[in-house]
């Protein structure tokens, strides 16, 4: 099997480096040091499988899952124990609680290597553990998005509205968009409220960019934004602002 190695930690590296000199039939055809240069090297390189960190600096091993189409068998190194362990045994090829022995490890490569002999796709795994570890999630303060050939990671505070697309979310930011698959009520259930508020089924506006709510008809309303949008309000989303900014 190729493998590649994704870690912040050059330590964590060479110890998975060492520990795997005694499996000869495990390839390492590549190291990186982030999630966005090693989300570069699984769709150049393709590997069978991936020894991936969860926390990084730049881009969680979390985050780089939710935008690969089709990702490789995960073997998951973390020195965290609160992430979803369930999930990880229900939905991961194994998980490495830091420090792990060369015993732990070679035990985690033989779910490995039955897994790649089955040569059952792990999409859906890997989705569902995703999807799993992101509804745990108390406030979603940033989103990952493919924008092009490129990873961008935007800020929770720099969105100014979420517009509903059937099963996927435009995300509209002050100058730019962009598309993401992920849900209303996810997004209705995570983000910060402060900020935030439901004002129709297909919109969730950022309170603070809200520039004037205007009569669309007699009895309904539009919330323009400061961008210039003009999104509708519906009698809840009405109720929402009332409560939200007390007019």
């Amino acid at each position: 099997m190729k493998a590649i190695i994704i870690d912040d930690e050059s330590p964590a590296r060479e110890i998975i480096r060492n520990y795997l000199q005694d499996h000869t039939d495990i390839e390492i055809v590549g190291e990186y040091s982030d999630g966005f240069e090693g989300y570069k090297g699984i769709t150049s390189i393709k590997p069978d499988l991936v020894f991936l960190d969860i926390q990084m600096p730049r881009l969680t091993g979390f985050e780089l899952l939710e935008i690969l189409e089709e990702p490789p068998l995960i073997i998951f190194a973390t020195a965290y124990d609160q992430y979803a362990i369930k999930a990880f045994e229900q939905n991961a090829t194994d998980y490495l609680l830091k420090p792990f022995s060369r015993e732990r490890l070679s035990l985690a490569l033989e779910k490995a290597r039955n897994k790649y002999a089955s040569k059952q796709p792990v999409q859906k795994e890997m989705h569902n553990l995703v999807e799993k570890v992101s509804e745990s999630r108390e406030t979603l303060d940033r989103l990952v998005v493919k924008w092009g050939s490129k990873i961008r990671v935007i800020p929770a505070e720099q969105v100014v509205y979420f517009e509903s697309q059937d099963d996927y979310v435009m995300i509209y930011t002050a100058q730019e968009k962009f598309l993401k698959q992920m849900t209303m009520k996810y997004l209705d259930d995570h983000l910060d409220g402060n900020d935030f508020i439901r004002i129709h089924r297909s919109y969730i506006a950022r309170v603070d960019q809200i520039a004037q709510l205007e009569h669309f008809t007699k009895d309904t309303y539009v919330a323009i934004m400061k961008n210039g949008a003009k999104l509708k309000v519906s009698d809840s989303g009405y109720r929402n602002l009332k409560d939200k900014l007390h007019f």
